[in-house]
């Protein structure tokens, strides 16, 4: 990027923040209800928005009866953007309610990584854990698992679930993956290498771990029996919060559509040679997700029902790359950028790479059957979940979500007036607040393309004036305003003022933090260096 335009970029995002940040002091009007509500959060990796039925009903698809239903009896949010179109980034806004520009996580942590989330940043579990709730995470963290930066230093509970991305780190049976992941070394000396090998998308040397709190218990893990486990320490969660009569916050990050699963061979064949059909493998493994989704609300329902607010939603859209092991962006196929290369999904800043599938469930307090276009983001759920706890978050930093109550509980329309989208490694420099939507435009200040499908990535291109699309007549992204015309003044007017006011906001945050990240393969989890892929249980 072109060091003034990084400078412009920054100067153009300033009064936003102050602006978003007294939006999101404001506070809604909230019912109090008896006692502290319970919440589960759950998180779907590299999920397409049109991954789920109900968005794409003329599919007539049943890939998600359980997210289906959940939507039937809830509040489905058509317009609701994860905070980033990459792993980490996504869920350090989430746990944080700020931009990565603040919370200092613009990209991926790896294997090797020595640190993670910035321990100036205070997490929801932290604040939540503090006013009297349990707090537990089922799942992929991937905000560092080394010492502090574990999930119970940043205010879980209990935690069981992988450290980072399935496909970073070896498997005795893999998942679906493009190109096919081998599988784990079973013999010789224990070597670990960080870099990935020449499969491409995998890492052969270590063995994926599992964790329980801070100790490896399976490495390498078996990924065919994660699901049943998942289920199993989720009902185990939530039944007993219930006995103990304690508030919790259940957090459940699945990765089930990052690489792909689907249900196991029989033991006695060959993994190699007998694969499922391609075509099948990716709606077999969304249906073992949204079994999973099932079994989480069924066990809710049973205990706490009325007292529990579930929200289901996407860390960013499909990875395009994986072919037909990728899930789908319904009619958010950013057409500008496909004609010109690239993809347009996850990574990007397109809507197909931020705009995921979100549901919110609480019978008798959140309408069942209804739909919400209100603009909202991942960094909602932060402010949202502390105001309807009662807890005021900390004073001495500035935060970019909204208190979402208002539309949940009381069918309010309004959302963010604006809202930014960091680049994710498609274009520009990592977490620069590149793309703008407000109202029904979106405008583009630096455009490139992922990698797509067996193509080639988009070229890199900055645009100033920028690219103003209308997101009301044109969901493809394709053609752009003219720039001579009344409509296209007027937005690009406002959205400059808005861009230079958070610009200027974050520049003058005293709270902003930094990311370390540094690696060293000492850092790489492993249970028992003496053996090939870190191997702690005995091949089967």
């Amino acid at each position: 990027m072109e060091p003034g335009f990084s400078l412009f970029l920054l100067s153009g995002m300033l009064m936003c923040g102050l602006l978003l940040h007294t939006v999101s002091q404001h506070g809604a009007h909230v019912d109090k209800p008896n006692k502290k509500p319970n919440f589960i959060v759950i998180l779907a990796d590299d999920i397409g928005w049109g991954d789920l039925d109900v968005n794409q009903p003329d599919k007539k698809a049943n890939n998600t009866p359980y997210l289906n239903l959940m939507a039937e009896q809830g509040l489905r949010l058509t317009d609701f953007h994860s905070p980033a179109s990459t792993c980490s980034p996504s869920r350090a806004a989430i746990l944080t309610g700020r931009y990565g520009l603040r919370n200092g996580v613009t990209h991926n942590f790896a294997v090797g990584s020595v640190a993670g989330l910035p321990l100036s940043e205070v997490t929801l579990p932290q604040l939540l854990q503090k006013a009297g709730y349990y707090t537990a995470m089922i799942g992929k963290w991937h905000l560092g698992h080394n010492g502090p930066y574990s999930p119970t230093n940043r205010g879980f509970d209990y935690y069981f679930g992988i450290p980072y991305s399935n496909d970073m780190g070896c498997t005795d049976i893999p998942g679906y993956n493009l190109p096919q992941c081998p599988p784990c070394d079973s013999s010789g000396p224990q070597v670990i290498r960080l870099k990935r090998d020449v499969h491409g998308e995998c890492y052969s040397k270590v063995g994926l771990p599992l964790i329980e709190n801070s100790s490896i218990v399976e490495q390498p893990l078996d990924l065919w029996t994660l699901t049943e486990q998942y289920k199993s320490a989720a009902t185990r969660i939530i039944q007993n919060a219930r006995e103990r009569g304690q508030p919790y916050l259940l957090y459940i990050a699945l990765a089930h559509m990052h690489v792909p699963l689907a249900p196991p061979l029989p033991p006695d064949t060959s993994a190699t040679t007998s694969r499922p059909d391609d075509g099948k493998v990716y709606t077999a493994s969304l249906r073992e997700m949204d079994d999973l989704v099932g079994v989480v609300k069924s066990t809710s329902d049973d205990t706490d029902k009325d007292n529990t607010l579930i929200w289901f939603t996407g860390d960013n859209g499909p990875w395009e790359q994986k072919c037909q092991y990728a899930g789908s962006v319904g009619p958010f196929k950013g057409k500008w950028q496909t004609s010109r290369g690239g993809g347009s999904a996850k990574r990007t800043t397109w809507e197909g790479g931020h705009r995921v599938p979100t549901v919110a469930y609480w019978p008798g307090r959140i309408s069942a059957n209804t739909t919400s276009s209100a603009l909202l983001s991942g960094m909602d759920i932060f402010p949202t979940l502390l105001s309807l706890a009662g807890v005021t978050p900390p004073s001495d930093r500035r935060y970019d979500g909204i208190d979402a109550t208002n539309i949940f509980l009381h069918g309010e329309r309004s959302g963010h007036e604006v809202l930014f989208h960091p680049n994710s490694g498609a274009a520009g420099t990592f977490g620069d607040l590149e793309t703008v939507r407000t109202g029904k435009h979106k405008a583009f200040y630096i455009t490139g393309g992922a990698e797509p499908c067996g193509g080639a990535t988009g070229r890199q291109q900055l645009h100033n004036p920028p690219l103003i699309f209308d997101l009301e007549r044109d969901q493809t992204e394709e053609t752009p305003l003219d720039v001579q015309t009344p409509e296209y003044q007027a937005v690009q007017e406002k959205i400059a003022r808005w861009r230079e006011e958070l610009l200027w906001d974050i520049a003058t945050d005293k709270s902003v933090s930094a990311a370390d990240y540094t690696t060293d393969k000492s850092a790489a989890p492993c249970c028992d260096p003496r053996h090939a892929v870190c191997r702690c249980h005995p091949l089967g």
